[in-house]
């Protein structure tokens, strides 16, 4: 088996049980959440719901990639020594580490998340043993590998499991090849009327989201960036983030409140997300969407088309293009200008906009809008940092990272095998400032200073650089059908290639720059 192979094992990590009577309901389900689907799905943001059969994400990787659990006759294979009953590679394991917590189960006690980690370790050394075992795997333990997937406080179990090295051997952390999570507090948990759940909070021990115990357990010094991933390639870890708080109906609503409209319902946007460090110090973002979903539910998260094809696409794709919005200029309203020539103090922040869409879907793989509280923001100042003499040059680590798509061709819908998506940028009109004061002249709300619907199309072609032929062109020129070629250049890094695509609008306010794009192979 090629350890390059984008099918290995993946084992699933549930989320919080406060309650004993929520940990008991957990055991006595066989999959632990990731087997409950959904038929309600919302169609916009009226609030409108449709019928929608998502089956699950168990089912449809099942389903749809020829995976299997490893529950057969009421047995678990993996607690069993049966040589007639193989492992199949392509497997898919429930870490059913609320067991030990069951009065049904085991002692009714829960262990610390220390020892969840740790059992996390030895799960994946005995899932391997038996694997290699197994002769039709073909997989020897040097090329073993495990995707670890995991719902919100499992993705804490997995990032101890990754960062602490004493929790668990090196063979294990060895062994995982990628990481997604859905709706994990990677920065705490910070409620309405408490900023970062209090420690001493121990209740159905909640305090496994202060930032203090998280330290603790994650080995990082207190006080220190919790999100901040360490021993592990932060590339290799997909952040999916929830938007929706309405949905959230836990406490009556409750919890909804207290966590903010800038939330799933429980974990706010700005704590979903986890950055690292690469070996040259530079700071690298961990992968991410944003979808419109609530941390559980009917309109959950895990239980949605959205999360599953940004899962699917990152364990099995072969393409992944990052974008990037490069401003070169922001012009003011001649108004705005008249009254930054008299010297008076001008302020503005801009909002950036972004939805991504796959061809042939109906869904949005990631979606940033203002509206969902999940747009990008950025003050003028931060784009534009006054140097020497007061001169603003553009500040290319401030520039908006609008997405990171990741593409399977397995999944095209043309002959050639060309993968294709959409994305729609906005930066809308800001509130301007003038000596503190709001100015609102010709002001008109929802108004934008760019926008543009642009398509991208990926064609797999040997003698291209990097493997990969790209076209490009505007949704108002050439509908569905991109026709310009991307004038494609080698990434710094070696690995992939990247190519921009000028954007400009000349009337006042306006914007001049470049979209960058960055394609690099996955696997």
């Amino acid at each position: 088996m090629n350890k390059h192979h984008p099918f290995h094992p993946i084992i699933y990590v549930r989320g919080f049980a406060a309650t004993q009577g929520e940990i008991e309901d957990t055991v006595a389900d066989p999959y632990m959440g990731f087997n409950i689907g959904s038929t309600k799905a919302r169609t916009a943001w009226t609030g409108d719901v449709r019928r929608f059969f998502f089956e699950s994400p168990l089912v449809r990787l099942m389903s749809d990639h020829q995976y299997e659990d490893v529950f057969v006759d009421g047995e678990d294979l993996l607690t069993i020594e049966r040589p007639d009953r193989p492992i199949q590679y392509r497997s898919v394991i429930i870490y059913r580490y609320y067991d030990e917590a069951s009065k049904d189960f085991g002692k009714g006690d829960t262990p610390p998340i220390e020892h969840f980690a740790k059992g996390l370790g030895a799960l994946i050394l005995r899932l391997r043993e038996k694997m290699c075992a197994e002769s039709q795997n073909g997989v020897t333990p040097e090329d073993f590998r495990v995707h670890l997937v995991a719902h919100s406080m499992g993705g804490l179990v997995v990032r101890a499991f990754l960062q602490n090295k004493k929790l668990g051997e090196q063979a294990a952390r060895d062994a995982v090849d990628k990481v997604f999570t859905y709706a994990t507090p990677h920065n705490g948990i910070d409620m309405r009327l408490v900023r970062n759940v209090p420690g001493w909070l121990s209740f159905g021990d909640i305090n496994n989201f202060n930032r203090d115990r998280m330290a603790s357990y994650l080995a990082v010094p207190k006080g220190d960036d919790v999100s901040l991933v360490k021993n592990f390639p932060a590339d290799r870890i997909f952040n999916l983030v929830g938007t929706n708080a309405n949905d959230y109906r836990v406490l009556g609503g409750m919890s909804a409140w207290a966590a903010g409209e800038a939330s799933d319902g429980l974990v706010r946007i700005e704590n979903a997300t986890t950055h690292g460090v690469d070996s040259a110090g530079n700071e690298v973002g961990s992968p991410r969407a944003f979808v419109h979903r609530s941390h559980s539910g009917h309109y959950g998260i895990v239980n949605s088309e959205e999360g599953y094809q940004n899962l699917t696409r990152f364990l099995f794709g072969a393409l992944r293009i990052d974008g990037v919005l490069d401003i070169d200029d922001i012009s003011l309203p001649v108004e705005v200008e008249k009254e930054l020539s008299k010297g008076k103090e001008i302020k503005a922040s801009y909002q950036f906009e972004v939805a991504v869409s796959i061809r042939g879907c109906q869904w949005q793989m990631t979606r940033r809008e203002v509206r969902e509280n999940s747009a990008m923001f950025r003050k003028y100042d931060e784009l534009f940092p006054k140097g020497p003499k007061g001169v603003r040059r553009p500040d290319r680590d401030k520039s908006p990272h609008l997405f990171s798509v990741f593409l399977d061709p397995k999944k095209s819908v043309a002959k050639g095998g060309s993968v294709s998506f959409a994305f729609d940028l906005k930066v809308l009109v800001p509130d301007y400032e003038v000596d503190g004061v709001l100015f609102l002249k010709r002001h008109y709300e929802g108004g934008f200073i760019l926008r543009q619907l642009l398509i991208v199309e990926a064609f797999p072609d040997e003698a291209a650089l990097g493997g990969w032929r790209i076209k490009y062109g505007s949704q108002e020129q050439n509908p569905g059908r991109p026709e310009q070629d991307a004038v494609t250049r080698k990434l710094d890094s070696g690995q992939g290639i990247a190519f921009d695509l000028p954007v400009e609008q000349k009337t006042r306010p306006g914007l001049k720059g470049k979209l960058r794009l960055e394609a690099r192979p996955w696997s």
